[in-house]
């Protein structure tokens, strides 16, 4: 059965401007694209745009999509605006809570406050008496009160765990904050959620991001819940063609990489498809964990936290390449890009396979050359420059501004680029990442945005939740564009993203998403 979609405005994302009048649909896939008066006689159906705007499918790139659902059903700290509105939110969610159960919450950035004050384990201890760990806003520090820390078994005494720091005061006594490896010391006396709870949580970040426009998204879930075989029971729970249509790519974790290679693991194509192996090398750049080549200009002693030896990257590449498989790495400092480039220089990935280097805040010169000759792909979450800046250059320097969150040179190096999220980090809005990489700026504020010389145009921007997204997952023969012979995967809004101006764009309304041709969500207003 043919269905032809008209009546509105149809941007291809082929070349900047482009569009056409109608698009024809049969058996998942656009057959046509054309006039309204050509393809309307050709079909059985159709469905009228009423002056909407089609796009290709937003994807996201990089993101978390289970711990994006969870997010959703519990506290969200994010809001926060200083130490006391975080323990107000908190006392206010404590009231009812469990003694016996652990109470977890994740969002908050000091940053965020006028003071910068990290809240103790003191002032958690007063809120309840449940055990409690509250991860920050990047996941790579965490705080827990005294009931948390007794029961990980952490006093004052404890050694720093080889991969993170026990944030201790002027006495050496712990603080509750834990940075990198030392929250996992925690979260490791934690009940992992069962299947039944991640497919809850799953259910709830498919339904949201289906509402936000996304069709699709790379996502690092396999090995955060013990056992690779609950969160993927979850994904064949939640999605698949008698399901909800959506498009999952599923990094896999290195610390269950090998034994889902030796198991066999199935998906489900073309929605459930097994993605690179997944690992860290460092923190992030608002907890100074982000490892860089020199020191941080706002901390004279750090230069951040590696979280994996030099030896230890070099296995995790031997052993995706031992299965043909190509690696994805969180890299936020430019030593960590340094590190990953010394280790897949020396072993590149199988023809036809590129490596995805994730985040590639800071970059220096010599590092971009050496990207440029490899078969690598980037994901950059241009929401991180409203968020980041401009504490970002505290922690920098003036000196290693020239190659920070710098899109736009990238993109212009011919990079393939796809834009994420990095939810539940940041908010999942493609909107959101959308005005940032055009704007570079926080909405509200008055100025030319934070680096100006990096703003894409607003095809490019748009370019990274479609095209650069597709390409990323070496679908940008099927994916990304709407175009004959590509899967009929839309985001139609109220608005058009290339010609509104400024906070505009994010008033945009999603008022249907389509997947495999199928309406997967409708706007009711």
């Amino acid at each position: 059965m043919k269905t032809v979609w008209h009546n509105g405005t149809i941007y291809t994302m082929t070349k900047e401007g482009e569009t056409v009048g109608a698009v024809l649909v049969e058996d998942e896939k656009v057959i046509a694209v054309g006039t309204a008066e050509d393809l309307r006689p050709q079909a059985d159906n159709e469905v009228d745009l009423a002056g909407a705007v089609m796009y290709p499918g937003f994807i996201d790139s990089h993101m978390h999509m289970i711990g994006h659902g969870a997010r959703t059903l519990q506290l969200d700290l994010s809001y926060a605006k200083s130490a006391e509105d975080m323990l107000g939110m908190l006392a206010a969610a404590a009231n009812d809570h469990p003694a016996e159960e652990w109470f977890t919450a994740d969002g908050w950035n000091e940053n965020n406050f006028e003071d910068r004050r990290i809240v103790t384990k003191e002032e958690l201890d007063a809120v309840c008496t449940a055990p409690m760990l509250l991860k920050r806003t990047c996941r790579h520090a965490a705080l827990a009160n005294s009931k948390a820390l007794e029961l990980a078994g952490i006093t004052d005494a404890t050694p720093d765990p080889g991969n993170g720091t026990i944030v201790r005061d002027s006495d050496g006594k712990a603080t509750g904050l834990l940075l990198e490896g030392a929250a996992d010391l925690v979260e490791a006396v934690i009940p992992v959620p069962d299947e039944a709870a991640l497919t809850r949580a799953l259910q709830a970040s498919v339904e949201d991001l289906l509402a936000r426009g996304i069709t699709g998204a790379v996502t690092d879930d396999l090995g955060y819940y013990a056992d690779y075989r609950n969160p993927l029971q979850a994904f064949r729970n939640v999605i698949g063609a008698d399901k909800l249509k959506f498009r999952a790519h599923l990094l896999r974790r290195a610390t269950v990489f090998e034994q889902l290679m030796e198991d066999g693991a199935a998906y489900d194509e073309p929605w459930i498809h097994g993605g690179e192996m997944k690992f860290f090398i460092d923190g992030a750049l608002g907890g100074r964990t982000a490892l860089l080549s020199e020191p941080y200009a706002d901390d004279p002693g750090n230069s951040g936290m590696a979280v994996l030896t030099d030896d230890e990257i070099r296995n995790h590449v031997a052993l995706a390449r031992k299965y043909g498989e190509a690696v994805a790495v969180h890299t936020i400092g430019d030593k960590a890009v340094e590190k990953v480039l010394d280790a897949i220089e020396a072993a590149p990935p199988a023809e036809g396979k590129r490596d995805r280097i994730i985040h590639v805040n800071v970059l220096r010169d010599d590092l971009v050359d050496r990207l440029a000759r490899l078969p690598v792909i980037l994901d950059i979450q241009p929401v991180f420059v409203p968020s980041d800046f401009p504490w970002a250059k505290d922690r920098l320097g003036g000196d290693r501004m020239d190659w920070a969150y710098a899109w736009k040179r990238l993109l212009d190096r011919g990079f393939i680029c796809g834009g994420g999220s990095d939810a539940p980090v940041e908010e999942v809005d493609p909107l959101l990442g959308i005005f940032a990489a055009a704007y570079r700026r926080k909405p509200g504020e008055a100025h030319d945005g934070y680096l100006p010389e990096e703003k894409l145009t607003r095809f490019e921007s748009v370019a990274l939740f479609t095209s650069g997204s597709a390409a990323t997952i070496g679908k940008s023969g099927t994916r990304g564009k709407i175009v004959a012979g590509f899967d009929a995967d839309f985001t139609i809004l109220d608005r058009d993203l290339l010609t509104v101006e400024g906070e505009d764009i994010l008033a945009a309304k999603t008022v249907m998403t389509v997947v495999a041709g199928e309406i997967m969500y409708k706007w009711k207003n």
